[in-house]
C-alpha cells in the first residue's frame, strides 16, 4: 500500500514495524488522555519519564512522541496553559538535544473525550507559543477539530508553523474517509501539503462497511495527492 508507519506504539513494539521496514512516526508517551501535563502534582511523574522515552525514540530513530493535556476537572484555561507549559519547559530541552519531537494531541470534548483541556486550536497554539520550543508542536486531529471548530483548512493554514502531525478520521462517526462523510479528505490533503508540511499523516479511523485493509488502502489513495 505504502505505508511507511504503524504509529502510537511503546518501545517493546517498536522493534517489530523496524523489522518490516516501517517505522513509528509518533511513539506512545507516557502520559494518558485524562491525566496529563495541566497539573503540578503530575510533573514529578511525567517529566523524568517523558525525558527517558525521548532518548528511547532518539536511540530507535523515531521522530515523535505524543503527550496529553489531562482532563479539566474544574481547571481554568488559564491555570491550564501555566502548568502545562512549566511541565513542557522541563521537557523540550532533552528534545532538543536529541531531535525528537513532543506533540500534544488535540482531542475534542464534545463527544469523544468529555473534559480534556487541549481541545481547541487556539489553546494549543498558544501553549506552544509559551512553551517556546521548535520541539513542541501541535498533533492537530482533523476529525476532533471538525466537531469542536470545524473550518479546517484555514485553521490548518494559519497555524502550520506549530503543528507537528496530523491524524485523519471520518465525521460523523471516525469512520472511512469517503464520500458519505462531512469532510472533504482530498481538499485538507492539498491543503496540508500548501503549508510545505514533509511529516505524516496518519489514518486513524474505525472502519464499518468494508474489509478494513480494503478501507486503509482507499483512504491512503484518497489522501495522495
Amino acid at each position: 500500500m505504502g505505508i511507511e508507519s504503524v504509529e502510537l506504539l511503546n518501545p517493546d513494539e517498536w522493534p517489530v514495524v523496524r523489522a518490516h521496514g516501517l517505522t513509528c512516526a509518533m511513539a506512545n508517551g507516557t502520559t494518558t488522555i485524562p491525566k496529563g501535563f495541566n497539573r503540578l502534582e503530575n510533573h514529578a511523574q511525567y517529566v523524568p519519564s517523558m525525558i527517558e522515552r525521548i532518548k528511547a525514540c532518539a536511540n530507535a530513530g523515531l521522530p515523535n512522541v505524543i503527550v496529553f493535556s489531562g482532563n479539566r476537572e474544574g481547571m481554568d484555561d488559564e491555570q491550564g496553559l501555566e502548568n502545562c507549559a512549566a511541565g513542557l519547559k522541563q521537557i523540550t530541552g532533552a528534545a532538543e538535544k536529541h531531535g525528537v519531537t513532543v506533540c500534544m494531541e488535540l482531542l475534542n470534548s464534545r463527544v469523544n473525550r468529555k473534559d480534556y483541556m487541549c481541545d481547541r486550536t487556539p489553546w494549543g497554539v498558544e501553549l506552544a507559543k509559551r512553551v517556546g520550543s521548535g520541539r513542541f508542536k501541535l498533533l492537530y486531529d482533523i476529525y476532533h477539530m471538525q466537531i469542536m471548530e470545524g473550518d479546517v483548512i484555514r485553521a490548518i493554514r494559519d497555524n502550520k508553523d506549530f503543528i507537528g502531525h496530523y491524524h485523519a478520521g471520518g465525521n460523523p462517526g471516525r469512520h472511512e474517509i469517503d464520500e458519505t462523510q462531512e469532510l472533504c479528505y482530498p481538499a485538507i490533503m492539498r491543503a496540508i501539503k500548501a503549508t510545505g508540511f514533509t511529516g505524516f499523516v496518519a489514518q486513524e479511523f474505525i472502519p464499518a462497511k468494508k474489509p478494513p485493509l480494503d478501507s486503509l488502502r482507499a483512504a491512503l489513495l484518497l489522501c495522495t495527492v
